[in-house]
């Protein structure tokens, strides 16, 4: 009986530890990309495409026009069109880019979705905390690979 609770025990830590979050500070890019999932867990496109649409969280819409989301009002043209993006990026440069899209885009005014460091003008009710949480990155990024 102690040898399966001890199993069990280190069973259920190892399963913990399959799907931990990836710190901001711990996230891992390579020429911009980001290869491993922050999450381990797979995006959600639907929440995804929640979080895209959502004026209070991602509000891709204010920057980037999104034919798939034509019923949206206000889409921004500032950043790029983001039909067909899935052919142009992996998904690994596309979790770099919404983790942190000056990687890649020096100037970019995009903000950097999953990341608590070296950010300018942050209001303080929102100091150490990241735009969206490690799944929401994960889930957008699911979204983005069905723009095709």
């Amino acid at each position: 009986m102690r040898n399966t609770a001890i199993t069990l025990a280190a069973f259920l830590l190892a399963a913990g530890a399959a799907h931990a979050q990836t710190m901001p500070s711990d996230v891992v890019f390579e020429d911009g990309a980001v290869a491993q999932s922050l999450t381990g867990v797979p995006g959600d496109p639907a929440n995804g495409r929640a979080v895209f649409k959502n004026r209070k969280k991602g509000n891709c819409l204010a920057c980037h026009v999104n034919s798939d989301l034509a019923d949206e009002q206000f889409h921004g043209e500032i950043g790029p069109p983001l039909d067909g993006v899935a052919e142009r990026y992996t998904e690994a440069e596309l979790r770099g880019i919404i983790v942190n899209a000056k990687m890649v885009f020096e100037d970019t005014i995009m903000p950097a979705f999953y990341r608590v460091d070296g950010l300018n003008r942050v209001l303080k009710k929102f100091q150490g905390k990241t735009i969206l949480t490690a799944q929401e990155v994960e889930d957008v990024v699911a979204y983005l690979m069905t723009l095709k």
